[in-house]
Formats: structure tokens, C-alpha cells, sequence
């Protein structure tokens, strides 16, 4: 065995040990994460939520992509608990979620070298010279050069030869393009739940002018409330696809009939970046978006979506506000012990988190690098897939309405005037739209 050889199989030992020590595993109803972590027994899946528990689904997955790691519908306790034990059962939740979503989807999906969900062998990069391309290609790795439509971004996406893991790929890719910027196709999820998905008709109104608030989440049903211009556009093979959460969230924005969006009547462009997609919400696709959306002209951007740092993905959403496009995105509901959440960390984005009806923060709501606003998250209704209206929750839902004044509003500063102030820490400038919940 030359050296070679001998560090490879040196690199395939240390691989295997650390997914046989750090994978979470389910035995006998407990959740087992990385060692010294503590055991958790979790709640069965309470009937009639979206998933069931925390964070949705314990050890099961529902049909539909974008639920499989939605938001708290069953949230009965959380805001008795204890900041330790809060912080433990969410932190339990995400990690059987994405378990969960391994087993189910493996062929698609599997974890990065930060122990992220990613696209299954798919490597992306940014700032390789040609040289360094070459010795990609001679090295067996797939090269697909792509431009990002909107933003002059020139994209390779790297196919991992078969065998190879992620976790090594990116090593390998790093070693031969040192200069360049590596990264997995991390996914992003949904930060709240809306009702349960079902078939329905996707809406469509007509081509949307320059100055439109755009949607970057599942595709948008046809619903009474949503009868301004909507254009949708797919971001991944199937789509788009009408969801149930992308659905409620655009009526936060611009429902103008059963349920009132901050903005209603505003026109919409919807980006789809799941579709039927097991591995949908990927970075590559929220990029695209992006600059499909800065193509457009679209004024203001809303992402409910919440995930890890991808170099990818940040230098997109600093391309696109340097086209004067804002930024609004969701804190996400791991909890406020998680690590902060992105896009919503970028100091370019507008950063949102969620209070209840009584103008307390969410016990469930995370944090980001930086807080700017709050808006209401729970105890209110969105539009549905049946036509009507369905109890929302998560920051997911706070983060549209806040995308919806700044649409009516114009200005960042205009919103800090408007905001009231929250009881402490964690609200940023104040609480935005408490008059905004559709509960009547």
C-alpha cells in the first residue's frame, strides 16, 4: 500500500467512526445523538398536528417534503419548561427529524462535514481557476459549469465519483482548489408549520411587473384571499408544486379577502425551490431564486426557510441587495440555544422572530446573528389548501408580515418608527403588525 492508499484508508477509518459515534440512532423509543449527549424520550405524535411533537414528526415523516422538518404545531408545555429542558427537547426533535429524513431519503440525502443535511454527492464551488477545474475532472469529479441568472454569479457543480462520500469529497475538493470556495448543497426547511398538505390547484393570475414581493418557499395555492398577480417559477424537477406552507405565507403578505396580508392585493413572484423533491430547498436552488427574483426586479424578498452558513448562498444574497433588492427571512424555531440560523444570520437580511398573542417571543423561537424585528408568529390563521383558513405557528409566519409593511412602508426606517417596543431582549427594533392576525 503506497501512501497514498494508506492515507485513504486512513481518511475512510476516521469517516466511519465518526458517523457510527455522531448518528443519531432510535433504540427502544430513544433518540441517542453524539456521545455525552443525553438520551431522550420524546412524545408520540399527537393526533391531528403536522407531524406530531415538536418541531414535527418523531420518528416519522409525512408525505410531503416540505413537512419533514416543519415547525411546532403541538407546542401544549413549551413555555413551561425550563430554559435547559426547552433547549433539550428541541435540540432532540431536530436531530430526530433529520434522522428520520436520512433513512427515508439516503439516496438523496446525506450529511456534510458540519454534520448538515446536504444533497447527496453534489459539491458546489465558486472561484476555481481553470487548471483547477482540470484537475477536478482528472480526480473523476463531474463538472457542470452554470451562470446564476440575475446576479453574474458563475456556479460548478461537482458530481462526487461513486463510493465517495461527502464528507471526503469536500476534503479531496479542498486539497485541489485550495483558492476556491467549497461548499455541500446544504438544505433549508420551512420554520413553522401550516395545515396538513393536500392536492390543490396552483394559483396563477398572469405575468407580475418590476417592484413585485417575491416568495422563495414551496409553490402557492389557488385561494380566494390570494387574487393579485401571482407569476410561480420552479427551481427543481416537478416544480412548482402548491404547498400549504408556502400558501399560508404568501397570504401574510398579500391575502386581501378571508385572510388580510400586511400588503394585500400586492403582486407576487414564487419561487419553488421544492416541488416533489426529496432533497428540494437545497442552497443551489434558493441561489437560483435569487437571482431569478433580482432579474425580475422584485423589490423586497421574503425566505421562511432556515438552514446552516453556505458560502453559496451568502455570496448570492449580497449580490442581490447590492441590486437593491431587501431582504426579510424567518429566525427559524429550533430555540434560542441553537446555533444562530441562516439566511436570517447575513447582516444583509432582514432578520425576524415571532411573539404570540399576547406579544411574548415564541418559546420555540431561535435566534439569528442579529434580531431586527418581531411580528406575530402564533395565536392567527393563513390561507389554507382548501380554500379557507387554518391556525398557523412558527416564525415563518412573522417573517411575510413583516416583507408586507416593508412593501407598503418602503423603507427599513420606516418600520423602526412603527415598531413597538417588546417586554426585554430579543425583539430588535420592537414588534411589528400586532394588529395583523386574521383570527375574526
Amino acid at each position: 500500500m503506497d501512501d497514498f492508499d494508506a492515507e485513504k484508508a486512513g481518511d475512510d477509518r476516521r469517516e466511519e467512526t465518526e458517523m457510527r459515534w455522531t448518528r443519531p440512532l432510535l433504540i427502544a423509543g430513544l433518540w441517542l445523538a453524539a456521545p455525552g449527549a443525553q438520551a431522550q424520550l420524546l412524545p408520540a405524535p399527537a393526533a391531528g398536528t403536522l407531524g406530531g411533537g415538536a418541531l414535527g414528526g418523531v420518528g416519522q415523516i409525512v408525505p410531503d417534503t416540505l413537512d419533514r422538518l416543519g415547525g411546532i404545531v403541538d407546542q401544549s408545555g413549551l413555555d413551561r419548561l425550563s430554559p435547559a429542558r426547552l433547549a433539550d427537547r428541541l435540540a432532540a426533535a431536530r436531530t430526530a427529524r433529520i434522522d428520520a429524513l436520512l433513512r427515508q431519503h439516503g439516496d438523496q440525502i446525506e450529511l456534510d462535514d458540519r454534520r448538515e443535511p446536504a444533497r447527496r454527492g453534489i459539491i458546489l464551488l465558486t472561484g476555481a481557476d481553470a487548471a483547477a477545474i482540470e484537475k477536478l475532472r482528472a480526480a473523476g469529479y463531474g463538472v457542470e459549469r452554470i451562470e446564476a441568472e440575475g446576479i453574474d454569479m458563475a456556479i460548478t457543480r461537482l458530481t462526487v465519483p461513486d463510493g465517495q462520500s461527502l464528507v471526503r469529497a469536500l476534503r479531496s475538493v479542498r486539497k485541489i482548489a485550495p483558492q476556491a470556495q467549497a461548499s455541500a448543497d446544504n438544505l433549508y426547511f420551512p420554520s413553522g408549520a401550516a395545515a396538513a398538505e393536500r392536492s390543490a390547484a396552483l394559483a396563477s393570475h398572469g405575468s407580475v411587473g418590476r417592484g413585485a414581493a417575491g416568495l422563495i418557499d414551496g409553490g402557492v395555492a389557488a385561494h380566494p384571499a390570494l387574487a393579485g398577480a401571482i407569476e410561480q417559477r420552479g427551481f427543481v424537477a416537478g416544480a412548482p408544486r402548491a404547498s400549504a406552507h408556502g400558501t399560508a405565507v404568501a397570504s401574510l403578505i398579500g391575502g386581501n379577502d378571508s385572510v388580510k396580508g400586511a400588503a394585500p392585493g400586492t403582486p407576487l413572484l414564487v419561487a419553488d425551490v421544492y416541488g416533489d423533491d426529496p432533497a428540494g430547498g437545497s442552497s443551489f436552488a434558493i441561489v437560483r431564486a435569487l437571482g431569478w427574483m433580482a432579474a425580475r426586479g422584485a423589490k423586497v424578498v421574503t425566505i421562511s426557510l432556515v438552514g446552516p452558513d453556505n458560502p453559496l448562498l451568502a455570496g448570492a444574497i449580497r449580490l442581490v441587495r447590492d441590486k437593491g433588492v431587501m431582504l426579510v427571512a424567518a429566525v427559524g424555531n429550533d430555540g434560542p440555544a441553537a446555533p444562530p440560523a441562516f439566511p436570517a444570520s447575513y447582516p444583509q437580511v432582514i432578520a425576524v422572530t415571532g411573539v404570540d398573542g399576547r406579544g411574548k417571543l415564541l418559546p420555540e423561537a431561535g435566534r439569528a446573528a442579529h434580531v431586527d424585528f418581531a411580528a406575530p408568529g402564533a395565536d392567527m390563521m393563513a390561507a389554507d389548501m382548501d380554500g379557507g383558513r387554518g391556525k398557523v405557528r412558527g416564525t415563518s409566519f412573522a417573517a411575510p408580515l413583516v416583507a408586507g409593511l416593508l412593501m407598503a412602508g418602503g423603507s427599513v426606517e420606516a418600520l423602526r418608527r412603527e415598531a413597538k417596543p417588546g417586554r426585554g431582549k430579543g425583539y430588535g427594533a420592537g414588534i411589528l403588525c400586532e394588529t395583523c392576525r386574521n383570527m375574526n
